[in-house]
């Protein structure tokens, strides 16, 4: 991934079929370290809460996910200072600051951001009046954890890859100018 804020998941909704592999991934790869979350069936005990999410209407279906905007509304939203960039530039969630008060729910454009249960060592943490603690949770493009973002890897049909804007830019450039080129030739 590039040092720079124009990295993000792209889903192909013409590819996608629903499955959910993307989903469970996400959640897999987020719980092994801290809520010991295997890949057999049975072994979960806490609750299913992927960083994105799959959404169905009649015509397509594909996952919603962080954009990682320049600009982004939801770190510009968080008082507590929650949301914030980290060193490859993308926006992330420190659920340890998170007070659970959905301004950057209401901030994001794109809806990326859920309240979401927490947990920690195989239990959902709770209050003292005995609630579930609750945090922002969105797309963090799978940082730290080698080969990127789960669900782009797990994807059965290539419906889900990252993109880098700039090089995406570039690829677009040299494909415009060579179709200019060859199209002077004939």
């Amino acid at each position: 991934m590039t040092e720079n804020m124009s990295c993000y998941v792209l889903c192909d909704p013409n590819k996608c079929t629903g499955c959910k592999a993307c989903e469970l991934a996400c959640f897999a790869e987020h719980n092994k370290e801290n809520n010991d979350v295997a890949y057999t069936v049975g072994t979960v005990t806490i609750p299913v809460t992927p960083k994105l999410y799959l959404t169905k209407t009649e015509k397509y279906c594909m996952p919603v996910q962080c954009k990682h905007c320049e600009d982004a509304p939801c770190l510009n939203a968080c008082k507590k200072h929650a949301i914030y960039r980290d060193e490859n530039k993308q926006v992330i969630v420190d659920q340890s600051k998170c007070i659970g008060c959905k301004d950057c729910v209401m901030a994001c454009p794109f809806g990326a951001i859920s309240i979401l249960p927490v947990s920690d060592n195989g239990a959902v943490l709770l209050q003292k009046d005995k609630e579930c603690v609750k945090a922002a949770s969105k797309c963090d493009l799978c940082t730290g954890i080698e080969g990127g973002p789960a669900c782009v890897r797990v994807c059965p049909n290539e419906a889900l890859r990252l993109v880098d804007l700039n090089e995406e830019q570039l690829a677009k450039s040299i494909a415009t100018a060579n179709s200019l080129y060859d199209s002077r030739l004939s």
